[in-house]
């Protein structure tokens, strides 16, 4: 679990320390549900409040944080709040693509121990051979409690030697059902294999019986810690290498500016706004679930809070008028050796600041008046800004940008960090952007905006 000494709450992070944070973020949270579970608890040591969606809430003004399954809300109702007090949120996801455990988890194959998984997302298949893996998720046991668990390096998904496949550099071609089932031991005897299962594996790390466990959602992680690098004109350790910064970056972004103005007893632009986060889990499967962006989880909250608050229908539509969504999710750096998938004049790069993402078939919401407000942000933050967009020949992802402008009909911006590497099981991003990211999520929370 990530540190979570004074230092969290009496000073902003500087800029090693934001890497250090990150690593420690992304290292303690190897599934959705660890990364909201830790979220919240930073928080709550932050000086929020841990609500339950099944009590009454306070109509106080205060901090308060809400986890859903893999999903996590905190936001700040400042004093002076209104029932017309709009709305800044900073939206992220928790998932990344990978592999989930299947039922019936444990296969027995020419007496390797093996574990059934299916394929989360749309990984790169290819990046997840010949390292070391951990299973991590939470476990429902019967007398309905949840357990989270995160075991360490027990799993592999072994490559074939180029001995037996002599044309494999000349394309490497994965059967998702035959080739990605990770090893986790010998079977040994057939009496050994009998009692082989890799669900008491994660079960005996939670301290639970696996006979008690009714129900499962575990995911397979990358087990090697985050790790800087590079040589290049900005000295060694530009670089930070990584699983899950598509989306933990802009997560750990919002939850270093929440912690930020709590430090700092910082009143969202003298509490004009209320600030929030918003972090949603299965944005990498389209976001349809109780958790995700297209889910009524953000719009349940929202309700509660401006019941909390007195609002009408009239005076809840004038603070959506009035709110802002950033839409904060990985884009793309130019990768030099594939130039000819980007676009020829926007080739955005590490370190160089994040992105302002735009399409013009709205896979990215940008439009105008928000590309305005981002170069206000900027500005009030003191931190540069790329701009991203696909080439005509590639069409670009979407994010929960969309899904949540048309839901809410907020303004809403995409934007996020560059990376190479994106939906690898490691991906890599420069340092100094998680810090500009960190700067202008505060300054979207706080500043004053004239759009």
């Amino acid at each position: 679990m990530p540190e979570t000494s004074d230092t969290l709450t009496s000073s902003p992070l500087t800029g090693d320390e934001l890497i250090e944070d990150l690593a420690s973020y992304v290292s303690a949270s190897p599934s959705s549900y660890h990364a909201a579970s830790v979220a919240a608890q930073r928080l709550v040591e932050a000086g929020f409040t841990q609500l339950g969606e099944h009590q009454d809430w306070p109509v106080t003004p205060g901090r308060h944080v809400v986890v859903r399954d893999g999903a996590v809300l905190a936001w700040i109702i400042p004093q002076g709040a209104t029932a017309a007090t709009p709305l800044r949120i900073l939206g992220a996801h928790t998932d990344s693509p990978g592999f989930k455990l299947k039922p019936k988890s444990t296969v027995i194959s020419h007496g390797w121990v093996q574990a059934g998984v299916e394929v989360y997302g749309g990984p790169l298949l290819n990046s997840w051979l010949d390292r070391e893996l951990r299973l991590a998720g939470r476990l429902v046991t019967r007398d309905g409690a949840t357990h989270l668990a995160a075991t360490g390096p027990v799993a592999r998904i072994p490559q074939l030697a180029i001995h037996l496949d002599r044309k494999v550099n000349d394309g490497l071609t994965l059967g998702k059902q035959t080739h990605t089932a990770p090893i986790l031991g010998l079977a040994g005897s057939p009496e050994a294999a009998a009692e082989t299962d890799v669900l008491a594996v994660v079960a005996e790390v939670a301290g639970v019986d696996p006979e008690q466990v009714d129900g499962y959602d575990l995911v397979v992680a990358d087990a090697q810690a985050p790790a800087r690098f590079g040589a290049g004109r900005r000295g060694a350790g530009e670089f930070l290498a990584s699983g899950r910064l598509d989306n933990l970056s802009s997560v750990q972004a919002g939850l270093a500016a929440l912690e930020q103005i709590a430090a700092e007893a910082a009143e969202a632009a003298d509490g004009a706004v209320i600030p929030m986060l918003a972090a949603f889990d299965h944005e990498e499967l389209g976001s349809a679930s109780r958790s995700g962006a297209a889910g009524p989880f953000l719009e349940e909250v929202l309700d509660r809070i401006y019941e909390g608050l007195g609002a009408t229908a009239g005076q809840r539509a004038q603070a959506f008028a009035a709110s802002w969504h950033l839409s904060s999710d990985a884009g793309h750096a130019v990768h030099p050796n594939y130039a000819e998938r980007h676009d020829p004049a926007n080739r955005p790069l590490p370190n160089a600041g994040p992105l302002l993402k735009i399409n013009a078939n709205q896979r990215y919401t940008t439009d105008a008046p928000g590309a305005a407000m981002w170069a206000q942000v900027c500005r009030a933050a003191d931190i540069p800004s790329q701009e991203f967009v696909s080439h005509n020949d590639v069409p670009c992802g979407s994010t929960i940008g969309p899904i949540t402008a048309t839901r809410l009909g907020i303004r809403t911006v995409d934007v996020g960090i560059p990376l190479l590497s994106m939906h690898s099981a490691r991906e890599m991003c420069g340092v100094d952007d998680v810090a500009h990211l960190r700067d202008a999520a505060a300054a979207f929370f706080t500043a004053e905006l004239t759009v």
